[in-house]
Order: structure tokens, then C-alpha cells, then sequence
């Protein structure tokens, strides 16, 4: 994807999420770009957010219960969740452990995840004080493409079973940063209804995301880390195809 494109990608995505900083900062710039990130940053715990609680990862398994939980969360907190770009943070811990002092909103079935309903940071400070950031510095593992099957649930009346791919970029990618990256593409995906319930996603682990590999319907846009002023598609999602 060409550096106009990302900015323009990037742009639509804040507009689309905060009009107000659309108005105050030109986004068709890098620096307008950089000038409104740090708006938001600087915003802090303000707004909408959810706690991840995670005791081990597979990147397969957690993508189908990001979307799963994605999927249950209320219309009123989606859109206040939406307004504050899907802000998450995640911990190291074990959901098992938690489940009597603490209130999820979704467990993954084997247990190595759990989510918070969107809400005030103030709702989760004590879960937080409790654990620390979930901390892997570790490469992305290679692994071969991977199909993930959303269950069917409760599918929107006389929409058809859709199949997409999902990019992640692992050049110069932690773990850590590929939860951050996915955890965006996926959530505001399924907030903006491009996923639904029995949907099918291909996960594809790429070193870039070169030249849109298909059109991608979302996209998560960061700095290269050593070069300044530069952007690039960390991970993203392509249009439908539909599902046999």
C-alpha cells in the first residue's frame, strides 16, 4: 500500500471515530496524522476501554474469541467503545483464578482469556493494579495459514456466510504488538459489521502487507519503527467472499 493510501486509511478511520479531531487537525498529512494520535494519547484513560485478561496465547484460537466477544457487546457500549478506537489493554493472568472477584463478559472455553465489558477505565483500576501488562517481546511464530470458523450464533436475518482474509504483518512484529494490532482490525470489524457470526476468516501471517494483497475493508495503520515519517499496514481485513 502506497503512503498516500495509509494516510488516507488512517484518516477515514479517525474521522470516522472522532469527527471533532477531523476538524482540528489536517489528516492528509503525516504530521496532522501524528498531531491527532497524540490528541488521543494524550486523553488517557478517558473514554470507553476493556481489559484482557490472558494466561497463554495462540493467535488462531484468539482471534475467533476476540470476534466472539466483539459479537456480544451491547449496541450502547459498542458505540462508546467505537468512539475510543477499541482502546484494550491486556494482562498477564489467569481468567480461572479471577472469575470470583472479577466480572467478564466473555471466557474463551479453554481459559486463556478473558474480556471485560467496554466501559470506564475506572471499572477495571483494581483488576489492573492487581496484574501486570501482558509483556512478550518474542517474534510472532511462523505458522501456516489457518482457518477460523466463527460460530454461527445468532446470524443477522437472510445474511449469507461470508469468508475473509486477515493479513498480519510479522517483520519487526512482537507477540505483544500483534495483539494490539489484530485486537484493533478484528473489534472495529465486527463493531462496523463486517463480521458476523458464522463467518470464516483466513489467517495468513506475512513478513508485509505489500500492494493490498485484496481490498482491505480494515486496516491497521503504525509508524515504521526506523523510519520516521513513514507508515505501514500492520494487519488488516479483506473483503467478503462468500462461503459454499
Amino acid at each position: 500500500m502506497t503512503q498516500d493510501c495509509l494516510r488516507a486509511r488512517e484518516a477515514m478511520r479517525i474521522r470516522a471515530a472522532r469527527p471533532d479531531l477531523a476538524a482540528r487537525h489536517d489528516l492528509s498529512s503525516y504530521d496532522g496524522l501524528t498531531a491527532a494520535r497524540s490528541d488521543i494519547t494524550a486523553e488517557g484513560d478517558t473514554g470507553s476501554s476493556v481489559a484482557v485478561v490472558l494466561r497463554s496465547f495462540d493467535l488462531a484460537r484468539w482471534v475467533r474469541d476476540t470476534c466472539v466477544f466483539a459479537l456480544g457487546v451491547e449496541p450502547r457500549q459498542a458505540a462508546d467503545w467505537r468512539t475510543s478506537f477499541t482502546r484494550t489493554v491486556f494482562l498477564a493472568g489467569n481468567p480461572e483464578q479471577l472469575g470470583e472477584r472479577f466480572r467478564f463478559a466473555h471466557t474463551a472455553a479453554d481459559g486463556s482469556a478473558a474480556w471485560t465489558a467496554p466501559g470506564p477505565a475506572a471499572r477495571t483500576a483494581s483488576l489492573r493494579r492487581l496484574l501486570k501488562a501482558f509483556d512478550a517481546p518474542a517474534r510472532l511464530p511462523d505458522r501456516p495459514d489457518t482457518l477460523v470458523e466463527i460460530p454461527a450464533g445468532l446470524r443477522p436475518p437472510g445474511r449469507p456466510r461470508a469468508r475473509r482474509d486477515l493479513y498480519v504483518a510479522t517483520a519487526e512484529c512482537t507477540i505483544s504488538e500483534a495483539l494490539v494490532h489484530v485486537n484493533h482490525v478484528l473489534a472495529e470489524a465486527v463493531l462496523d459489521g463486517h463480521i458476523a457470526p458464522g463467518d470464516h476468516l483466513v489467517v495468513h501471517q506475512v513478513p508485509r502487507i505489500v500492494g493490498a494483497p485484496a481490498r482491505l475493508v480494515t486496516v491497521r495503520v503504525t509508524t515504521e519503527k526506523h523510519l520516521p515519517g513513514r507508515l505501514k499496514a500492520a494487519a488488516g481485513l479483506t473483503e467478503e467472499a462468500r462461503v459454499a
